[in-house]
C-alpha cells in the first residue's frame, strides 16, 4: 500500500501535465525558437539584398561624390563596383560577405562596412542604452503607481501624460526639444557627441559627451517610457483584486508592503518580457533621433547609406539592426519562460 500512493499522485499529475520531464519540452521550446529564429534571420539576408535593388540613385554617382565624369569613367567605376555583374553573381557575392561578416566595401566612405559599423555601434548603444535604462526604470515605477492609485488626480496625471508623449513623432520632438533648448536658451549643444575642441582630461570629456546626450536621450526616453508605463498599470490593477493581497493586508502588512513585496513581483511578468521585446526595437529606431541630432552612430550611418545609396552600408546595417531585433525576441521568449511555470508546463 505504501507504494501505491505515490504511484497513483504521479499518474493524476502526469495527466494534469505537471509531472513531464522538463528536458525535453524545455529542449523542443528553445528548438522551436532557434530555429524560428533562424528563419527569420534568412529572410532579413534575402530582404537586405533585393529590397534595396530597387531604390533610386545611381550608386556609382554617389560614390564619384558628384564629381564630373565621362560615361567611360562611370562604368569603369561601375566595373570596379561589381555593380556591372549579372544579379544572381551580386547576389552570390553578398551572401558570402554575410556569412563572413564583411559586407563589402563602402562605396562612399571608401571604407569596410564592417569596420564602420564597429566604429559606430558602440556609440548607438551608449545611447539607446542610456535612454532604456532610464524610460525603463521610469516607466515601470510610474506604471506600478498609477495602477495600484487606479482613478486618483496621479493615475490620470500619468496616463494622460505618457499618451501624449507616446502619440508625438519623435522626429518633432527632437526638433522641437533642439530648437527650444539648444538654438534659443543655448542650454545644451545643437548636435553631435563632443565639441569642436573637447576637454583633454578625461572628467572634462565625459561631462562633454553626456551635454550632449541629454536632449538626444530626453526625446528617446519621452516617447518610450510610456510603453512600460501603460503596460505595468494595467498588470497591476490585475493584481489588486487577487486573493493572496486580502491575505496580506489580513495580517497586518502596511498597503506600501503589500505593493511592493506582492503585487508588483507579480505585475512584472508582462512588462520584463515587453522590455526585451522593445530593446531591439529601441536600437534599430535611433535612426530618427541620431539623424536629427546629428549623432555619430549606426542611426546616422543608415540615413547617409540612403541618401547615396551606398548599398553595402544598407545592407549591412539593416542586417545588424533586424539581427539585433531578432536575438532580444528570442530572449524575450526565453524569459518569459523561465519566469512564467505555466509557460513552462504548457
Amino acid at each position: 500500500m505504501s507504494n501505491a500512493v505515490p504511484a497513483t499522485e504521479a499518474v493524476i499529475l502526469e495527466e494534469q501535465g505537471e509531472a513531464r520531464p522538463r528536458g525535453v519540452p524545455a529542449l523542443k521550446y528553445a528548438s522551436s525558437k532557434i530555429g524560428g529564429a533562424l528563419i527569420s534571420l534568412v529572410m532579413v539576408i534575402l530582404l537586405g539584398f533585393f529590397a534595396f535593388k530597387i531604390l533610386p540613385g545611381d550608386p556609382a554617382r554617389a560614390a564619384a561624390r558628384d564629381r564630373q565624369m565621362t560615361p567611360e569613367q562611370l562604368e569603369q567605376l561601375r566595373h570596379q563596383m561589381g555593380l556591372d555583374k549579372p544579379l544572381w553573381q551580386q547576389f552570390t557575392d553578398y551572401l558570402g560577405n554575410v556569412f563572413t561578416l564583411n559586407f563589402g566595401q563602402s562605396y562612399v566612405y571608401k571604407q569596410s562596412v564592417s569596420s564602420l559599423i564597429g566604429e559606430y555601434f558602440w556609440n548607438t548603444i551608449l545611447l539607446t542604452g542610456t535612454a532604456a535604462i532610464i524610460a525603463i526604470a521610469l516607466g515601470l515605477w510610474l506604471g506600478q503607481k498609477a495602477g495600484w492609485l487606479h482613478g486618483s488626480t496621479f493615475d490620470k496625471l500619468t496616463t494622460g501624460t505618457s499618451l501624449v508623449l507616446w502619440s508625438v513623432p519623435t522626429f518633432w520632438l527632437g526638433l522641437l526639444l533642439l530648437m527650444i533648448f539648444g538654438g534659443t536658451l543655448h542650454w545644451f549643444p545643437t548636435g553631435g557627441m563632443t565639441s569642436p575642441n573637447p576637454p583633454a582630461d578625461a572628467p572634462g570629456l565625459v561631462l562633454d559627451v553626456i551635454s550632449h546626450m541629454v536632449l538626444p536621450v530626453i526625446t528617446m526616453v519621452a516617447v518610450v517610457y510610456a510603453q512600460y508605463v501603460l503596460v505595468m498599470r494595467a498588470s497591476v490593477m490585475e493584481e489588486r483584486t487577487a486573493d493572496y493581497l486580502v491575505t496580506a493586508r489580513a495580517k497586518g502588512l502596511r498597503d506600501d508592503l503589500v505593493r511592493s513585496r506582492h503585487a508588483v513581483p507579480n505585475a512584472l511578468l508582462p512588462a520584463v518580457t515587453l522590455v526585451f521585446m522593445h530593446l531591439g526595437g529601441l536600437i534599430a529606431g535611433a535612426v530618427t533621433v541620431e539623424t536629427v541630432f546629428s549623432w555619430p552612430g549606426l542611426g546616422k550611418l543608415t540615413f547617409q547609406a540612403i541618401q547615396g545609396p551606398d548599398l553595402p552600408l544598407l545592407q549591412g546595417t539593416f542586417v545588424v539592426f533586424s539581427a539585433i531585433i531578432i536575438v532580444m525576441n528570442l530572449a524575450a521568449d526565453f524569459v518569459y519562460r523561465w519566469l512564467d511555470p505555466r509557460v513552462r508546463r504548457a
